[in-house]
């Protein structure tokens, strides 16, 4: 490998909104994440809503996209 062209590979800390801490290597000192393996819904086996307001209920709005609009295109 060439000299002085890689960043440095240093312990890092990757923090979790929901608290948890996992020590790891990296480029970087410290990564924080919204949702790990402990928190979830794969791993935890619990239900989590992690966004309210889906994307698709979004754009519906947006256009004025109703639910009856739908089911004719459907027919």
């Amino acid at each position: 490998m060439k000299k002085g062209i890689h960043p440095k590979y240093v312990k890092t800390k990757i923090v979790c909104v929901c608290g948890n801490v996992i020590e790891t290597r990296s480029t970087t000192p410290e990564i924080r994440v919204e949702i790990c393996s402990s928190c979830h819904p794969y791993f935890t086996g619990k239900q989590k809503l992690v966004d309210t307001a889906g994307r698709v209920e979004r754009f519906r709005r947006k256009y004025g996209i109703k639910e009856e609009d739908k089911t004719e295109e459907d027919k």
